[in-house]
């Protein structure tokens, strides 16, 4: 019967990985902090002549950006 089930953690591993990402989305939502693959996307379809921020710059700017009263308008 184990052996049969074997196959199921895979499945469940990628269910959790979903669940843990989704709970990582909701974690920055509640503390304002905007995805970073998000903000990539945005760059790519709007600004594709100008560099993106890394990883570490941008969530740097977008807590700057939170506890500085300004909004979240980049246009």
């Amino acid at each position: 019967m184990r052996e049969a089930r074997g196959g199921d953690a895979a499945g469940a591993f990628a269910r959790l990985r979903t669940f843990g990402e989704r709970g990582c989305e909701v974690w920055r939502g509640v503390f304002g902090i905007p995805d970073y693959d998000a903000y990539l996307a945005h760059m790519r379809a709007n600004h594709p002549d100008q560099t993106p921020l890394g990883r570490g710059e941008f969530l740097a700017w977008a807590l700057d950006r939170r506890y500085a009263g300004r909004g979240p308008r980049c246009c």
